[in-house]
């Protein structure tokens, strides 16, 4: 028989030997150690500020009647968002994914599109249809329909990994489905939940534009109106350090509400799929239930934006102006993009070849800067290049590494899942045959993970390009991109000419989106 050492040294998997520990490289541990400590700044700024102002000053801006209203509207939004979007997705994914429900697939697609579609341009269609909309049940709303599918995905992709037998075993002990369900299938459905509810919440806490439109005021939405009245004030600092603070709630609760169960099976399982749940007289109810979403959160700004279209005539499609602002935004989108992926690079490395407590420490600095707002690392970056480095203040520089530090953890988790997958040992081989450490690293890994990096760069583009908030604020002069320039046009309450912009916004996303889609179903095994 062959040994266990003449396994290893045969280059083929074994499948059951632990993974032997390597050290990883000098430089990708500095590196790693380099974007760990720049995805800080943001954070250590907060402190800074705080620390620089005074106890006094701090007390006096944050305890304060204004701030205890924006709490208190943060506070209620989220707590009533946050539940009826995980009714909502949790129904939507049981019906597409265990139910016979007719066209599964095309109502699959739909839950997922409206991530096309940017927050501020939902509340933007709402608002024209409905001039009236306004207030914390406008709010959310729209939240709810803009931000679903965020707790659609994951769910309905665990909803497709669970173990049938376990299911099957509940049954054969005499439990309904109506308790299998909630005693089998939905705590299993936990990790799912808390993960795209804490997404949900996180961007709820950091929205900007939607809030605007329905005249709604968070704690986004006053420290932009802070920055733009007194521009590098304390004020605006001290609501950024409590909306941070709203952050970190949300971490807490979300690692508290997840627990420590074990959710993964020793074996591999039953190789099967479970099979649909017969809806019965329910067919119906539940296809008016998708109808009604999708009219909400797809018809809704569809309608509007082709009514907006149709009323503008060919006079709002000025086409130099769009051209123009198409171009910056492909750039910024694309420049960002590549910059996000290449600093997540080589964490990404370590964390799959190399782990270790060094690796979770610096994977947990990468994650806590993406689960600050925007407004917070654009106004950290604002203060510090007007204090330290005035002249790279509203630079191209500035505003591409904000863009890295807010859709750093997407390219991390793509770049991640794709290293993961590559062959260790054709990068051991290509060292052995003398190539230096980062040619081997190129012509092995890099390019074997190449179709993951660049589901992630598109991704960090999507984000991009949607991004509204620390655009406006980090923007070099003359930069108008697609969000900035519908915004100049719909503050100007000139909604057919910012139609256009929408509709460019929307119909460049849409693919993005749709790849997303794919590769959910891909991870999922489907």
């Amino acid at each position: 028989m062959q040994s266990a050492v003449d396994l290893a040294h045969s280059g083929l998997p074994s499948g059951t030997g632990r993974r032997a520990r390597r050290r990883a490289p000098l430089w990708l541990v500095l590196a790693a150690i380099f974007v760990a400590l720049l995805a800080l700044v943001p954070l250590a700024f907060i402190i800074w500020i705080a620390v620089q102002t005074g106890w006094e000053t701090v007390s006096a801006l944050v305890f304060r009647p204004r701030v205890g209203e924006l709490l208190v509207n943060t506070v209620l939004l989220v707590a009533l968002s946050v539940p009826i979007t995980i009714v909502l997705s949790v129904s939507l994914a049981w019906l597409t994914e265990r139910s016979d429900l007719p066209g599964a697939r095309l109502w699959a697609w739909l839950c997922v599109a409206p991530l096309a579609i940017p927050a501020f341009v939902h509340s933007y269609a709402w608002v024209t249809m409905v001039p009236g909309l306004h207030g914390l049940w406008a709010g959310v709303l729209v939240s709810v329909i803009a931000y679903f599918p965020f707790l659609y995905l994951p769910v309905s992709a665990a909803l497709r990994r669970l173990d049938p037998a376990l299911e099957d075993a509940a049954a054969a002990l005499g439990l309904g489905p109506r308790r299998v369900f909630w005693r089998v299938v939905l705590p299993q459905l936990r990790l799912a939940i808390c993960g795209g509810s804490l997404l949900v919440g996180l961007h709820l806490l950091a929205e900007y534009g939607l809030y605007v439109f329905i005249r709604f005021d968070t704690f986004t939405t006053a420290i932009v109106d802070q920055f733009q009245s007194t521009f590098n004030g304390p004020a605006a600092n001290m609501l950024a350090g409590v909306l941070v603070s709203c952050c970190f709630v949300l971490l807490g609760l979300e690692v508290l509400v997840r627990g420590e169960e074990r959710y993964a099976r020793v074996g591999s399982g039953a190789a099967r799929h479970q099979q649909r749940t017969s809806l019965g007289r329910a067919t119906l109810p539940s296809l008016l239930l998708l109808v009604v979403i999708t009219l909400l959160a797809l018809g809704v700004p569809f309608v509007t934006i082709g009514g907006w279209l149709a009323a503008g005539g060919s006079a709002v499609w000025r086409l130099d102006e769009i051209g123009l602002a198409l171009g910056q935004t492909l750039f910024l989108a694309l420049a960002g993009a590549l910059l996000a992926t290449v600093a997540a690079m080589p964490m990404a490395w370590i964390s799959i070849r190399a782990p270790g407590p060094l690796q979770r420490l610096l994977e947990g600095c990468n994650y806590i800067v993406g689960s600050l707002p925007g407004v917070v690392i654009a106004l950290a970056l604002v203060t510090i290049t007007v204090r330290i480095a005035l002249p790279l203040y509203q630079t191209l520089f500035t505003i591409l590494v904000a863009y890295a530090l807010m859709f750093l953890p997407r390219a991390l988790v793509s770049l991640r899942a794709s290293i993961a997958q590559a062959p260790v040992e054709l990068e051991r081989a290509a060292s052995s045959l003398g190539r230096p450490p980062l040619q081997a690293l190129w012509s092995t890994t890099i390019r074997l993970s190449a179709p993951g990096a660049a589901a992630g760069m598109a991704l960090v583009a999507l984000g991009i390009m949607n991004e509204l908030t620390a655009t406006q604020m980090l923007a070099p002069n003359g930069t108008r991109t697609l969000a900035m320039a519908f915004w100049s046009y719909s503050g100007e309450i000139d909604y057919a000419s910012a139609a256009p912009y929408a509709f460019i916004m929307v119909a460049m996303s849409l693919p993005l989106t749709w790849l997303l889609y794919v590769q959910s179903k891909r991870m999922a095994g489907r």
